[in-house]
C-alpha cells in the first residue's frame, strides 16, 4: 500500500485571507511578483523555495472587491436569507503548479486536494486566474473535481468544454476590443501605423488575430515589432535603429502586460536621452496593461511618453459604496487581513509597529490615518477598477445562483437553507450559474451564458500627465456588444488630449483622395501607399479615399467636379419651348387657314367654281387636311401611353385619306377629259361610286397596316438616357421600325401614284387644268417628305420631333396652298369670273 505524503507546513510564502461561512468562496488572486530559482515538482518540499517576491499594492483592490461584495451580499436579508458567505483568498504568486489551488482544495492547514477531514468550509467556488496562463492551470485542475471556477477567459475550441467543464470566464471577450481598436483606426483614418508586441505566444496570437482585422480593413502596418524580454538588453546601436524606424510612425498600437510596456517606456526615455529629442507619440494600449508604479519619482521616467495614449480598459460600473469601503480600512485592525498592512507599508512607504519590531531611526511609523485617496491613481485607485468590477459581479453571480437553485421552494425551507447548507454540491450550480441574469448595484445588466459573461464592453481612456505629475485617465469612450449597430463604439474626440497638441496624420500617402478622385496603388507599394487621379468620364466618388469610381445612375449624370450624380433633365418638346410655341402657332394658323377655306367653300357652294371641282372630295380633302394639322398637338407635350399609340397611326391614316382624296381629284379629272371624245366608254366610271371607292379603299389599307402595327409591336413611351449629355430624352419608340417605313412607304406610294397622274394629265385643255396645280402640290408633298427621312434618322429628341411635325405641316400646306389658293382667289377677289360662261369657254384661267 502506497503512502501519501502530506504537507503538514504550508510554505511561508502562502499567505491568505480567510473568513468562515457556510459556503467559502476562494480567491486566487495576485498581489506579489514571484521568481524562483527552481522550479517546484512533486518530489521535493516546496518550502524549500529559493525566491524573490515583488508586492504590487495596485491589486489589493480586486482582494477588496471580493471581500466588499461578500459583505454586502451577507447584509442583504432577501438575497440569501440565513445563510452566510465566507471566502478564503489566496496570494497567487504566478507559480507554474499553484500550490493556493491545492489548499483551497484541501482541509484548512492541509494539502491532500479532494480530501476534507471534517465537513466544515465547503468550497462553493474558486475566483482566480486573472491572466490566461493561470486561469488555463486552474481549470485543468478545479475541473477535475467539478469545482466552478470564474476568471480570466483563455482561448479552447468548442470541444475542448469536456476538458474545462466548470471553468467560466468573467472578464470581456477580448475580440471586441480588437473590433473597438479597428473602428478607432478607421475613425481617424489612420491606415499608416506599427505594431509592437512581446515575442512569446500571447504576442504571436494578438498579430494573428489582428492582421487580418487590418487587412480588411486596408489599415497597413508600418512595421510589426516582436520584442524579447530582455530587449533593454540590447545593444544600444540596434535599439537606436529601431527606433529610427519608429519615429517615421505616427502612432502605435502597443500590447503587452505591464512588464513588457515598462520596457518600451524605458526604452523610449533612454532613446530620448541618447538623442536629445523628444519622442512624441500616439500610443495604442490593450486592457492587458496596467499602469503600476512604485513611487511618484518613478512617475516621469515610466509614463511620460504616454502622455495623450489612448488605453482600452475593461469597463466598471459606478460602485460608490466600494470607495467608502475602502476608506474604512485601518491598518491597525486588519481583522484578519494579512495582506492590508503589507500594502499600506507599500503604499505610504510607512513601517507598521509589530510586537518585538524594533523602528530603525529612518523608518516612519504608520498611524493608521494616511488616507488612500491621497494617493495618485496611477498607484492605488479607490474607485473600482475594471478587473475588480468583474470579480465583484462573479460574486453576486454566485449569490444569485444559489437564490434561484432554491428559489423554487418556500420562505420557510429558504430560512431553513443554512442548516440544509452541507447538503449542496459545487457541481449542482453549474446549470445555473451559465444561465444566471440579473442587475447589479451600478444599475447595470450582467448575465452568463455556457462559456461565461456574456455582454464585453470596454471603456476608453485618455490618459494625461498633469504639471502636478498626476497621471490620470479620462474616459473618451466606450465598446458595448450588445449595443445595436452604429451604437457599439462610441468616443467624444473633442475630450481627447494629443500629446502632439493635434490628431496625428497616420496615414501613408501626403493628401487623402477626395471626391471626385480615386486611389490608384504605385507597383510593389502597399495598399496603404496610394496615388490620387481623377475619376475618368462618366463616372463619380462621393466619399474620401475611394478605391474606384462608380457610374452614375442611368437617369443621372455626373457633375463637374465627378464628386455627385445629377438628375438628368427629362427632355421632350414642350408648349414652352421657343419651337414648341412656333410649331403651336403654326398648327394653329394652319387648322385656322384650312377651316376658313372650307367655310369659304361651303359659304359659295352653289357658284360654278366650287360645283366644277366635285365638292364632296373638296370637303373630304379640306376636312382630312384639319384633321392632319391638328394631330400634331399628338406630338407636342410630354409624351404618354395614349399618345405614342396614336400619334403615328392617327398621322398615317389621316394623310392617306388626304393623298386619297387628291388621286380621286386627279383621276376624275382625267376621266373626265377622256368623256369628252366620242366613243368613249369611261363616261361610266364618272360618278360618286369611283371616288368613294378610291377614298375608302386607300385609307383602309394603310388602316389594317397600323392595325397589324398595333396588334404586334406596338409603340410605347421609351426613355434614352445615352443620347444627350444631361438630358435624358423622352420619346416614343416605334416598336416596330420595319412597320413604320412600311406605313411611310404606303404614303409615299398613294402621293407618287397622284404625282404620276397629274403629271400625266397636265397639258390636257386649260378647263382641266387643275391638275397642273395637283402636280405641282404632290411634288411639293414628295420633296417634304424625301427630306424627312435622312433629317428625322440624325436628329435626337425633341429636334426629331420638330422635324416630323415640320414636314406633316409643310406637306399639307403644299396641298392647301397650291390646289386652293387659286380658287380662294377667284372666289373673293374675281367673283366676276367665277361664272358658268367663263368655265365653259376655253381661256386660259386658273381653276
Amino acid at each position: 500500500m502506497q503512502t501519501k505524503r502530506v504537507l503538514k507546513k504550508l510554505p511561508s510564502i502562502h499567505r491568505y485571507y480567510y473568513k468562515p461561512g457556510d459556503l467559502i468562496i476562494g480567491g486566487n488572486l495576485h498581489m506579489h511578483s514571484f521568481v524562483t530559482f527552481n522550479k517546484p515538482d512533486f518530489q521535493n518540499d516546496p518550502s524549500q523555495f529559493i525566491f524573490s517576491t515583488l508586492l504590487l499594492p495596485k491589486n489589493y483592490q480586486q482582494f477588496m472587491a471580493l471581500v466588499f461584495a461578500t459583505r454586502e451580499i451577507n447584509k442583504d436579508l432577501h438575497l440569501l436569507p440565513n445563510i452566510t458567505l465566507g471566502f478564503h483568498i489566496y496570494d497567487n504568486r504566478q507559480i507554474e503548479i499553484s500550490l493556493d489551488s491545492f489548499s483551497l482544495l484541501s482541509t484548512r492547514g492541509r494539502m491532500v486536494p479532494g480530501y476534507k477531514c471534517n465537513r466544515q468550509d465547503p468550497l462553493l467556488s474558486v475566483i482566480g486566474g486573472l491572466n490566461p496562463k493561470s486561469s488555463r492551470q486552474m481549470a485543468s485542475l478545479f475541473s477535475l473535481f467539478k469545482i466552478p471556477q470564474l476568471g480570466v477567459g483563455f482561448e479552447f475550441i468548442k470541444e475542448d468544454r469536456i476538458v474545462y467543464p466548470s471553468f467560466i470566464w468573467i472578464n470581456p471577450k477580448e475580440s471586441p476590443q480588437y473590433e473597438g481598436l479597428i473602428q478607432l483606426l478607421l475613425y481617424f483614418h489612420w491606415n499608416w501605423v506599427g505594431l509592437v508586441a512581446p515575442e512569446d505566444d500571447s504576442g504571436e496570437h494578438f498579430i494573428s488575430f489582428l492582421k487580418p482585422m487590418l487587412k480588411e480593413k486596408e489599415i497597413c502596418l508600418a512595421f510589426t515589432e516582436m520584442l524579447k524580454s530582455d530587449f533593454l538588453g540590447a545593444i544600444m546601436l540596434k535599439l537606436l535603429h529601431i527606433f529610427e524606424t519608429w519615429s517615421n510612425v505616427e502612432v502605435f498600437i502597443l500590447f503587452g502586460d505591464s512588464r513588457s510596456v515598462t520596457n518600451v517606456q524605458l526604452a523610449t526615455n533612454l532613446y530620448e536621452q541618447s538623442r536629445k529629442t523628444s519622442f512624441w507619440k500616439v500610443w495604442i494600449l490593450t486592457s492587458h496593461w496596467k499602469l503600476s508604479v512604485a513611487s511618484n519619482q518613478d512617475i516621469l521616467k515610466v509614463v511620460k511618453q504616454f502622455h495623450g495614449a489612448l488605453h482600452f480598459r475593461p469597463h466598471t460600473g459606478e460602485v460608490l459604496e466600494f470607495s467608502h469601503f475602502l476608506m474604512s480600512l485601518d491598518p491597525l485592525k486588519p481583522q484578519g487581513d494579512v495582506f492590508l498592512p503589507l500594502c499600506w507599508e507599500k503604499l505610504f512607504g510607512c513601517m507598521m509597529d509589530k510586537p518585538g519590531r524594533i523602528l530603525p531611526k529612518w523608518g516612519k511609523p504608520c498611524t493608521g490615518k494616511e488616507n488612500l485617496h491621497n494617493l495618485p491613481s496611477y498607484i492605488f485607485e479607490t474607485s473600482m477598477e475594471g478587473e475588480s468590477y468583474n470579480i465583484y459581479n462573479a460574486v453576486y453571480a454566485m449569490a444569485y445562483t444559489l437564490h434561484e437553485l432554491h428559489g423554487s421552494v418556500g420562505q420557510t425551507a429558504m430560512l431553513r437553507l443554512g442548516k440544509r447548507i452541507s447538503n449542496i454540491q459545487s457541481w449542482q450550480i453549474l446549470p445555473y450559474l451559465r444561465n444566471i441574469q440579473f442587475n447589479n448595484s451600478a444599475g447595470e445588466e450582467v448575465s452568463f451564458s455556457e462559456s461565461g459573461l456574456v455582454s464585453s464592453r470596454y471603456d476608453l481612456l485618455n490618459w494625461l500627465l498633469l504639471p502636478n505629475l498626476s497621471f490620470l485617465p479620462t474616459k473618451v469612450g466606450q465598446i458595448y456588444s450588445m449595443a445595436s449597430l452604429g451604437q457599439d463604439f462610441t468616443i467624444n474626440s473633442d475630450a481627447i488630449t494629443w500629446a502632439t497638441k493635434k490628431v496625428p496624420f497616420a496615414r501613408c500617402g501626403m493628401k487623402r483622395c477626395q471626391a471626385g478622385e480615386r486611389r490608384s496603388v504605385p507597383e510593389g507599394e502597399q495598399v496603404c501607399c496610394y496615388q490620387c487621379g481623377p475619376c475618368p468620364e462618366g463616372t463619380i466618388s462621393n466619399q474620401t479615399d475611394a478605391a474606384h469610381c462608380d457610374a452614375c445612375p442611368e437617369d443621372q449624370y455626373p457633375s463637374k467636379d465627378k464628386d455627385l450624380c445629377i438628375a438628368k433633365k427629362i427632355h421632350f418638346l414642350s408648349y414652352q419651348d421657343t419651337l414648341g410655341y412656333v410649331l403651336t402657332s403654326l398648327t394653329l394658323f394652319l387648322s385656322v387657314t384650312t377651316s376658313v377655306v372650307l367655310v369659304i367653300f361651303l359659304k359659295h357652294h352653289d357658284t360654278p367654281i366650287v360645283k366644277a371641282n366635285n365638292q364632296d372630295l373638296t370637303y373630304l380633302l379640306l376636312i382630312s387636311l384639319i384633321l392632319c394639322f391638328l394631330c400634331s398637338f399628338l406630338f407636342i407635350g410630354r409624351p404618354g401611353k395614349f399618345t405614342c399609340l396614336f400619334q403615328q397611326t392617327a398621322f398615317a391614316i389621316l394623310f392617306s385619306l388626304a393623298v386619297s382624296s387628291v388621286l380621286a381629284k386627279t383621276v376624275m379629272v382625267v376621266l373626265a377629259f377622256m368623256a369628252t371624245k366620242p366613243g368613249n366608254k369611261t363616261r361610266k366610271l364618272l360618278g360618286k361610286p369611283l371616288t368613294n371607292s378610291i377614298v375608302l379603299a386607300c385609307p383602309l389599307v394603310q388602316a389594317v397596316i397600323c392595325a397589324i402595327w398595333l396588334t404586334t409591336s406596338p409603340p410605347f413611351l421609351n426613355l434614352d438616357f445615352h443620347s444627350l449629355v444631361g438630358e435624358t430624352i423622352m420619346e416614343c419608340n416605334e416598336g416596330s421600325a420595319s412597320i413604320f417605313y412600311a406605313v411611310l412607304a404606303y404614303l409615299g406610294f398613294l402621293a407618287f401614284v397622284s404625282f404620276m397622274v397629274a403629271f400625266l394629265a397636265r397639258k390636257l385643255p386649260d378647263s382641266f387644268n387643275e391638275a397642273k396645280f395637283i402636280t405641282f402640290s404632290m411634288l411639293v408633298f414628295c420633296s417634304v417628305w424625301i427630306t424627312f427621312l435622312p433629317t428625322y434618322l440624325s436628329t435626337k429628341g425633341k429636334s426629331m420631333v420638330a422635324v416630323e411635325i415640320f414636314s406633316i405641316l409643310a406637306s399639307g400646306a403644299g396641298l392647301l396652298a397650291c390646289i386652293f389658293s387659286p380658287k380662294c382667289y377667284i372666289i373673293l377677289f374675281k367673283p366676276n369670273l367665277n361664272c358658268r360662261e367663263n368655265i365653259m369657254r376655253q381661256k386660259n384661267i386658273w381653276l
